[in-house]
């Protein structure tokens, strides 16, 4: 396979891993997890299940997950075979295809066995990491198939120490965040706080029950707001000759602003059960690309990082002068 042929094969699998994720949305907003029972992988003891709207929302969730699979085991057996030597490749097909396993395993003890809210935000936050790497490989890819050239032999500016933890920071605790509100999702602790931007029309409400997830939850989010600001500052003003760097810094900032509109948008339509679904799902879809984004950015930085000493003693021996 050529690098175009891979290209496409990475965008493929970003695709359809998206589809998964978003079908797991779908099964927890819409409370659709046991909509084929506790049987697993048949759907009430059939492979065709009944003509109901929770059985059909489950069991398509089932058929897209099994093809995210059948895509993550295609690209790792691609990759593997013609793009062995990119190690930054193989490491975000290979997160690829372990996490879309482990989530999907998760998913099937989940529904054989009730799992507590703690591992169910567990689950989605496997089932991001997986959808993460697959937006880093199909990027990674289109970077390499665009430029031609292998990693380590761009003359792209280097970053910061200093910048490239505040990349990793922001990306970790977007995590974190992520799961606080799969937490609050999935302990039903969505109306602890009514209003908003007040909790309960209190700045600081009484803690206790869901009242508090929902409150440590706006909390985090207001936290996460100011970290991707800044970081996004500093990624678009100290980074003028880097226009990736400036972009990526760039779209998280806005994506993180768009998700906090999003979440006064879901209170709003808290009590309307037909609107509720989608604006939670916008909701979730935005911190989705939100951590997609920052993990490649996360990428990048190590990259260029990588990149500084073979640089530096290129210049050297340019300069005819002798290394250590």
């Amino acid at each position: 396979m050529n690098d175009k042929q891979l290209k496409w094969l990475s965008y493929i699998t970003c695709a359809v891993m998206f589809f998964a994720t978003f079908g797991g949305m779908v099964v927890t907003k819409t409370d659709s997890g046991l909509g084929c029972g506790q049987e697993w992988p048949l759907c009430n003891g059939k492979f065709i299940p009944a003509y109901t709207v929770s059985s059909l929302i489950e069991y398509s969730h089932r058929a897209v997950s099994g093809m995210a699979g059948l895509a993550a085991l295609a690209s790792l057996i691609a990759f593997w075979r013609y793009k062995r030597d990119r190690k930054d490749l193989m490491a975000y097909v290979v997160m690829t295809s372990v996490f879309v396993i482990v989530q999907a395993i998760m998913g099937a003890l989940a529904v054989v066995k009730p799992q507590s809210a703690a591992v169910m935000a567990l689950h989605f936050g496997f089932s991001l990491i997986a959808f993460a790497s697959s937006v880093m490989l199909a990027l990674g890819m289109r970077r390499v198939e665009k430029a031609k050239m292998p990693l380590g032999s761009e003359r792209l500016p280097r970053v910061s120490n200093g910048f490239r933890r505040l990349v990793w920071g922001a990306t970790i605790y977007t995590y974190i965040v992520v799961y606080i509100g799969a937490f609050v999702s999935h302990t039903d602790s969505r109306e602890g706080c009514s209003g908003w931007p007040l909790c309960n029309g209190e700045v600081i409400p009484e803690l206790g029950g869901g009242v508090g997830i929902a409150f440590m939850h706006r909390v985090a989010a207001l936290l996460l707001l100011i970290v991707v600001a800044v970081m996004g500052h500093f990624a678009y003003w100290r980074n003028r000759d880097n226009r990736e760097i400036q972009m990526l810094g760039v779209s998280a900032t806005v994506l993180c602003l768009l998700q906090i509109f999003s979440g006064a948008i879901i209170m709003a339509t808290m009590h309307n059960d037909e609107v509720y679904v989608f604006s939670a799902l916008g909701h979730t879809l935005l911190i989705s690309a939100l951590f997609g984004v920052l993990s490649y950015l996360s990428v990048r930085v190590w990259q260029l990082r990588e990149l500084a000493p073979v640089e530096q003693q290129g210049e050297l021996e340019l300069r005819g002068e002798k290394i250590g």
